[in-house]
């Protein structure tokens, strides 16, 4: 692929212009749109999945109610909708209502959306919907093959973007590749380059001719964001000189962010070759870094030296990498006992619940310390020790699965810690053992421990529970079908808390580390909004933990149970929209579609494989040095709205 690489100031202009008309949006008197009623009963019957009564707002008068309406079937993903989203896409006088059906044609996934896309670049002149058409067919077609090339370099940011969601389905192959490395040129705008870059860096396959581009951009782009996912795209190349640049990178790129996913990058190479640079990891000045470094490690644990990373453990300041460690080194020794007993002796003495959580996961390689784990499954633990001990039983049964006696014993085990009623636990063990690997078929002949705890869980605050007990009991029962598990419509968005809510509202997280202020899209996710502030105001917050911290990923907080596994007797619907995850978005945690409810997440930098699948409610507006240093285990203070 060609493009002329003349007058860039000119293409940064127009395709900064087209964005900018493209995202336009209504604005009504009051202090957000919602004071029209109209944009209310869109959003309910959004909220509703009620396509059928959507249509007619297709084909409304009022341009603003069309794009609405298109924007909600975004949210619905129903392909039933693909026509009379094609429809408008295809002959619609306003842009903005084309570029809303492009999007959510894509949403669809549908092969029917992807022939209509295809179609329509043909016919569409203005930038910013063919940028959405080219994005929207990366996301539904099986194979790349777009009909229409842009050779507008004003178009390169969706062109980018079509790459990159082609490539996450699979649908991009050496062809696309070699379009998509020119896009890494550092005269495109850096929307473009992000997009090639995150493209090489999760997406593409078999690219190592093209390395010479992607060690540039990771060297020496001058986006830092740029910079993570290319370097990133390093594990991906086999040659050594993707080793040594990645450790260069490792030690002398200023953002820990980049240094954070060289060491990722490095933990998927030969370990003899990075083991030098990934123990010098282990004290780089940044704990993010560090436990990146550590992870990697974990990664080529049946290579590790384990007497040399147990004393590196005992060494560490940080819990985490000190856990990550212990974990490698056991699991490298085949489970020494003597080791397994120092990692028991840490956990009786560990203060911070995580810490010990951490612990008690690193003997999840000692089979020595089966008993000890099962222990911890009682409802006298906090949850977080409960949850970390199923899946460490669940980690130790996998390596025993050849034991001919190990269904048995594992099976009595299981059946006991079901019986506790601890959700989180009933979901582990369920999973365990409907999986054929463990051999429980015949092991497990009353199957009244499971038809009991189902009585115990209840839709939708167990939903991602309930799911593999269901599972189980079909596997036992011999059924192979089985219906999968929906939540209920139980939580209509509250309007008159919405219509109190001024557009660009902003609330301060106060933290152990410092204060977040984040500003709400009230316009763009009403439900999501109002659910977060409705909890902030009940205090639902206060003193709940950052219970997960993934380095250069997610801060996740917000769950009663402190381990990830907690939820409230409600759900609330998934708004997604147009807007991308950003470095500082904040966003709903769920385990699938519509099952949000309570927690949520900020990230740290770019993570274009979270939009349109994850609602974006709000934004970081000052304190992302805070989002930066926050850790497993720091405390939300409260959270309050800013007047």
């Amino acid at each position: 692929m060609k493009f002329s690489f003349f007058s860039f100031r000119t293409i940064a202009v127009v395709t900064i212009v087209a964005c900018a008309m493209a995202c336009r949006k209504p604005q009504a008197t009051g202090v957000n749109k919602f004071a029209d009623t109209v944009f209310i009963r869109i959003a309910q019957f959004q909220d509703q999945r009620l396509s059928d009564s959507l249509y007619k707002f297709l084909d409304h008068k009022n341009p603003n109610y069309r794009r609405e309406a298109a924007l909600a079937f975004a949210s619905i993903q129903d392909s039933m909708a693909a026509g009379r989203l094609s429809k408008l896409l295809l002959n619609d006088d306003e842009k903005d209502v084309r570029r809303a059906a492009a999007f959510a044609l894509g949403q669809t996934g549908c092969a029917e959306g992807a022939r209509m896309l295809a179609r329509a670049s043909g016919l569409e002149r203005d930038p910013g919907v063919l940028s959405a058409i080219l994005e929207g067919y990366g996301k539904t077609t099986k194979h790349w093959d777009f009909p229409y090339i842009p050779r507008d370099t004003s178009l390169s940011q969706g062109l980018g973007w079509s790459f990159y969601r082609a490539g996450m389905n699979g649908a991009a192959d050496s062809a696309v590749n070699e379009k998509a490395i020119h896009l890494l040129n550092p005269v495109f705008p850096d929307s473009t380059r992000l997009a090639a870059a995150h493209f090489f860096g999760r997406a593409a396959k078999q690219f190592d001719r093209l390395s010479g581009s992607i060690f540039a951009a990771a060297q020496h782009d001058a986006l830092a964001e740029v910079r993570m996912a290319t370097t990133l795209a390093l594990r991906r190349i086999a040659k050594d000189s993707a080793r040594i640049i990645a450790q260069h990178i490792l030690q002398t790129d200023k953002d820990y962010r980049v240094r954070a996913n060289a060491a990722r990058a490095l933990g998927a190479m030969p370990f003899e070759s990075t083991k030098s640079a990934l123990l010098g990891a282990l004290h780089d000045e940044n704990v993010q870094v560090c436990i990146a470094a550590s992870e990697a490690i974990k990664g080529w644990i049946s290579e590790a030296p384990w007497k040399d990373l147990a004393a590196e453990a005992r060494s560490s300041t940080n819990w985490r990498v000190q856990a990550n460690l212990y974990e490698t080194a056991l699991g490298a020794s085949q489970g020494d006992a003597g080791l397994a007993r120092e990692i028991e002796k840490a956990y009786a003495s560990a203060t911070n619940v995580y810490q010990k959580s951490a612990l008690l996961g690193s003997l999840q390689h000692a089979t020595t310390s089966r008993d000890f784990i099962a222990e911890k499954i009682s409802l006298e633990n906090p949850p977080v020790i409960r949850s970390t001990a199923a899946t460490a039983l669940v980690a130790l049964n996998f390596q025993k699965r050849n034991d001919p006696t190990a269904p048995q014993t594992f099976a009595s085990i299981y059946a006991k810690g079901i019986r506790t009623g601890d959700p989180a636990v009933i979901g582990i063990f369920s999973q365990a053992l409907s999986d054929s690997l463990l051999g429980f078929k015949h092991a497990v002949r009353d199957l009244t421990f499971l038809y009991e705890a189902k009585k115990k869980l209840s839709l939708p605050k167990d939903y991602e529970n309930l799911q593999p007990l269901e599972a189980a009991i079909a596997y036992f029962e011999g059924r192979k079908n089985v219906a999968p598990v929906k939540n209920p419509f139980n939580h209509p968005i509250d309007w008159a808390l919405v219509k109190r809510i001024p557009r660009d509202q902003k609330a301060i997280i106060k933290t152990t580390r410092g204060d977040i202020t984040i500003r709400f899209f009230i316009e763009e996710t009403p439900g999501s909004v109002s659910n977060f502030i409705s909890l902030s105001e009940q205090k639902y917050f206060d003193h709940k933990f950052f219970h997960r911290v993934v380095p250069n990923f997610v801060v996740q907080a917000g769950c009663p149970r402190g381990d990830g596994y907690g939820g409230e007797d409600y759900s609330i619907r998934s708004e997604f929209s147009e807007r991308r995850y950003t470095t500082g978005s904040v966003g709903m945690a769920s385990a699938g579609k519509d099952t949000e409810g309570v927690q949520w997440f900020i990230t740290h930098s770019p993570t274009p494989h979270l939009d349109g699948k994850y609602s974006i409610f709000a934004e970081v507006v000052s304190g992302m040095d805070v989002v930066h240093r926050l850790e497993i285990g720091d405390e939300i203070l409260e959270i309050a709205l800013v007047p």
